[in-house]
């Protein structure tokens, strides 16, 4: 176990910064009164909400841009633009398409270091290059590399620079769960041996808990500033799977956690008090506000429960130069009515692959799919889908673009039975008040809600959500998995979600379907959920049995973890760990 840096000197300071853009009736406040010292040898998380001002903090540090008060310090010394001695990793990767990976890493090398030999240069590259486990790749180009493998680039160009102080801004936010899982583990590492100066943004509270010395969030604009500041006292080297068994882990989780959803509710609680409504009659949702519309609980009638959904050795094979590929392998489910299951594994192991068979959007190649007695072989208005990218007409209204599939759907209702549809989902998922927005001028989030409204709307037999909330920042993400959550309450229509993330797999569902590698992916395990509804991420943090389920999914995860194929007693190892880790089984 290595022992925490000293700090000393602060490297870094922040004095009642703040920053504006635009002039007059356009002008922005952005950061107002930022204070920060950052000793040496110390990695800081900062914490915030989507549209907080995080990059732009970072790069005022960065001296990319100038405050407009206050003032930024590096060793003293005011930071007037960038220098080699702060190295900068965005969100975006800024690879040159045309240089392989030992070409980008050479080309910040041979400027920063210009007066070394050739040799020395060469050895600098190949060592970070091994240092972020590229040098497989080394000669490859952008094209041909994932999105992990082109941010391990990004970082291996910034640390090659030997920068005095390394400042990360989300740099693992584009990637899914288990990649970014995977290079945090790695950064911890490399921060360890490197002992860097590191200031991280990020909106992810476990990257921060792992990484961090000290955890700091950053309050919500306009004028945000840094709130509260959390200490993390663990022990490093820092390994997620086993702190995460901890108690202080836990109570420092559920502290910055509860936190930031405090701000959030108060941020939300702000905005609904200075809402004005538009100037039209609306519907009146009083006497409905626990009721569905008639038209919604007709459509959505069946009279078979426990098998409302079969999935019965469902298989899909593409052909191949080589041969058929099978990339779901007889994977066979049966799905009560009303039940919502998440569907969980590593890419590439046929999640979504399983849920566009579901849609009707693939062909079955063997075995099929029946929903409520009728066997799924096209699309159709019965099954609705959320894609993570909400596919909304940009030119229309979070209400037109919800009332275009209402009218397919409700044929037979009337129009003003098909408006109280349409007022009712966009009133649930919180957008009363933002009904005639147009699609194009609302945030991600606001998108999202409106495909949920939109597919709730629908009244489908089946919901099939595919990383819904996959390009949303956590913190977003967190809100509308509540929302979501307190929607399905009152329709309780069965629902798949494919997710890659952990905590909302457990939130969400009754079951959790675990999948094996892929090709022949096949269901590995399933774990029935055992939670209290209505579920709420705060009321998880707070259950006895919760993390039992998460350590559960973490380590068959770990399990399949680069291709492998555990034995049936490992898995069967981890499952009995669970059941006796629980406060049933105490």
């Amino acid at each position: 176990m290595s022992d925490k840096p000293k700090f000393e000197q602060p490297i870094l300071e922040l004095r009642n910064l703040a920053k504006t853009y635009g002039e007059g009736a356009q002008r922005t406040e952005v950061l107002t009164d930022v204070n920060l010292a950052v000793a040496e040898g110390e990695f800081i998380a900062i914490v915030g909400f989507s549209g907080t001002g995080k990059t732009t903090l970072i790069s005022a540090m960065a001296g990319l841009v100038s405050p407009n008060a206050g003032e930024v310090l590096f060793r003293g010394q005011p930071v007037t633009g960038p220098g080699p001695e702060r190295g900068v990793v965005f969100q975006s990767y800024s690879l040159m398409p045309w240089l392989t990976v030992r070409g980008n890493v050479a080309l910040a090398v041979d400027q920063v270091f210009a007066k070394e030999s050739k040799a020395e240069r060469a050895g600098r590259v190949d060592r970070y290059i091994a240092m972020v486990g590229l040098s497989h790749a080394a000669e490859r180009r952008p094209s041909e590399l994932s999105g992990g493998m082109r941010q391990r680039v990004a970082v291996a160009r910034a640390l090659a620079m030997s920068p005095e102080l390394l400042l990360l801004d989300e740099p693992l936010s584009a990637l899914d769960a288990l990649t970014r899982a995977k290079l945090q583990g790695e950064f911890e590492q490399i921060c360890a041996t490197e002992k860097k100066t590191v200031v991280l943004i990020t909106n992810d509270v476990d990257e921060a808990i792992l990484l961090a010395d000290r955890i700091i969030p950053l309050l919500p604009g306009p004028r945000a500033t840094l709130g509260r500041e959390f200490r993390v006292n663990l022990p490093r080297p820092r390994d997620l799977a086993e702190i995460g068994e901890s108690d202080a882990f836990k109570a420092l989780r559920a502290d910055v956690t509860n936190y930031m959803l405090d701000i959030a509710a108060d941020r939300a609680a702000g905005q609904d008090a200075a809402l004005v409504l538009p100037g039209i009659e609306p519907i009146s949702l009083d006497k409905r506000r626990n009721k569905l519309p008639k038209a919604y609980v007709e459509a959505s009638q069946s009279i078979r429960e426990e098998r409302f959904l079969e999935f019965s050795q469902l298989s899909k094979i593409y052909p191949t130069p080589k041969g058929p590929l099978t990339v779901v392998d007889k994977f066979d489910l049966k799905v009560r009515k009303g039940e919502f299951i998440s569907l969980i594994g590593h890419s590439g192991c046929g999640k979504s692959t399983v849920l566009s068979m579901a849609a009707g959007l693939n062909e079955v190649s063997e075995g099929g799919i029946i929903l409520d007695g009728r066997e799924v072989a096209t699309a159709g208005p019965d099954r609705a889908v959320v894609f993570q990218a909400p596919s909304l007409f940009p030119w229309l209204t979070a209400r037109e673009n919800v009332t275009l599939g209402v009218d397919r759907v409700y044929p037979h209702a009337s129009k003003a039975e098909r408006d109280d549809v349409v007022s009712y989902y966009l009133d649930r998922v919180g957008l009363g008040d933002a009904m005639d927005k147009l699609a194009a001028d609302m945030s991600n989030g606001m998108r999202q809600r409106v495909g949920i409204a939109r597919a709730f709307a629908l009244s489908p037999k089946l919901l099939l959500l595919d990383e819904p909330f996959g390009m949303l920042d956590s913190l977003t993400r967190w809100e509308l998995q509540e929302v979501l959550m307190e929607v399905w309450s009152r329709t309780k229509v069965t629902a798949i979600c494919v997710t890659h993330d952990v905590d909302e797999a457990i939130l969400l569902a009754d079951r959790v379907v675990m999948m094996s590698n892929g090709p022949n992916a096949r269901i590995g395990n399933i774990m029935e959920v055992d939670l209290p509804r209505p579920r709420t991420r705060k009321a998880l943090l707070e259950h006895a049995d919760y993390y039992a389920y998460r350590q559960e999914l973490l380590e068959f995860l770990e399990a399949y973890e680069g291709g492998a194929n555990p034995d049936p007693a490992h898995l069967a190892a981890i499952k009995a760990k669970r059941h006796s880790g629980t406060a049933a089984a105490a």
